[in-house]
């Protein structure tokens, strides 16, 4: 999502907290702290009775002050983050959003430079093309993390943005969900970026990322195109790297031009000199599981993707399933690891089979929540494993061909 880089905006802070004890806040609270957020609001440009009307009857929902520091993108095996968000179902998905909406993509990438299978990629990343919005109502979660918490000066920010949507008329505020942070819609903007960035691309008047598709990819492609996205460059290209490689050289920013990697011995993976991959400009190295791992030259367009959400893990997923979206291959190199991660459908599998062994994980949905990560931990410790709770092909196979216990544990 468009979050304005979260991972800049909210860095771990523990050496932040203060040293003076503090009572624990209370969702009572959060009304008073509204009411106090009004002349803030104002200098933004809200009048005081849609501050008033807007934010009448929100409640708090303190659990998404837990969910600050829980990035799936900093804290998930690069190969498992992957696994799941470039499987095949998402880009036999992908291909077909393709297709259906190749009348309102053309013109996008005619009028803004931008391709259609990465603006295609975004959604589908972001909401598995418009399946998934987010089950939080978005005024709640925005109020609360303005009111609790640290970075409450950004969070007030996206609320009074958010409030300003609305009042607008952009948005209704009626079922309005998204993410615990505040992004939200197919793309799943911040509001914020929304404000500045959405764009009417079915030409009613109004900027609905919520819901209307042209208005999401057209503003996708808005939001690439001014993070300084090239016309007609790839985003990058896998590489194979020489032994040896100074791992200084390692990084997005530490950008060389071609010419320099290709004295330095790097080839494309498929062993062909880096001319014939038609890239220009200065390129960066990139190998997010370290130069035994697969390893990628990328451009100012992966820079622009970096910039819809700050982590490389993040970039990569976009870039590599608008690859897979052209026809593209999966990469060549493989992960340094001997249990990689698990597609959406490997994990409805580790689900079933987990419900099998009487678990009660609840609806096998592919999705690894707290019930399904302690089903997994009961049988890692039944098998003398490491108790993390993690899901990988290990985990999987010896459930699928194990004789199943008579009880679970």
């Amino acid at each position: 999502m468009p979050r304005l880089t979260l991972a800049v905006l909210l860095p771990l802070c523990a050496s932040c907290a203060s040293p003076v004890a503090v009572a624990a806040p209370a969702p009572a609270d959060l009304p008073t702290c509204l009411g106090n957020l009004a002349d803030d609001a104002a200098r933004t440009g809200l009048s005081g009775a849609a501050w008033r009307q807007w934010t009448k009857g929100i409640e708090a929902d303190m659990s998404v002050l837990e969910l600050l520091d829980a990035q799936p993108e900093f804290k998930t095996p690069i190969w498992d983050y992957l696994a799941v968000l470039v499987d095949e179902q998402r880009v036999a998905d992908g291909q077909a959003m393709l297709q259906q909406w190749a009348a309102v993509l053309a013109p996008i990438a005619k009028a803004q430079g931008v391709d259609a299978a990465t603006v295609v990629a975004v959604w589908g990343v972001e909401s598995d093309y418009g399946r998934s919005f987010g089950k939080r109502p978005l005024l709640n979660s925005l109020a609360t993390l303005s009111c609790f918490g640290r970075r409450q000066a950004y969070f007030r920010g996206e609320l009074f943005s958010l409030v300003r949507l609305i009042d607008r008329g952009d948005l209704r505020s009626e079922g309005l969900v998204g993410s615990w942070a505040g992004a939200f819609g197919h793309t799943q903007f911040m509001p914020s970026t929304y404000l500045r960035l959405a764009v009417d691309g079915d030409g009613d008047g109004r900027r609905d990322l919520v819901g209307s598709v042209p208005d999401a990819l057209a503003s996708t492609a808005n939001f690439l195109d001014k993070a300084g996205w090239v016309s007609g460059q790839p985003w990058g290209v896998e590489v194979r790297v020489p032994d040896g490689l100074d791992s200084a050289l390692v990084g997005r920013r530490a950008k060389r031009p071609q010419a320099d990697w290709a004295a330095r011995g790097v080839k494309l993976v498929d062993g062909r000199p880096l001319s014939a991959a038609g890239l220009t400009g200065e390129l960066g190295l990139v190998a997010p599981a370290g130069l035994k791992g697969p390893a990628f030259l990328v451009t100012r367009n992966f820079d622009a993707i970096y910039g819809y959400n700050a982590a490389e893990s993040y970039a990569l997923a976009i870039s590599h399933l608008s690859d897979r979206l052209r026809g593209g291959s999966p990469w060549q190199t493989a992960w340094p690891t001997d249990d990689t991660g698990l597609s959406r459908l490997e994990r409805r599998a580790l689900q079933t089979a987990l419900a099998a062994r009487g678990h009660p994980i609840g609806e096998v949905d592919g999705l690894l929540g707290t019930a399904t990560r302690r089903a997994i931990q009961a049988e890692q410790k039944r098998l003398g494993w490491p108790e993390d709770g993690r899901a990988g092909q290990r985990l999987l196979k010896v459930l699928q061909t194990q004789p199943q216990p008579s009880s679970p544990g």
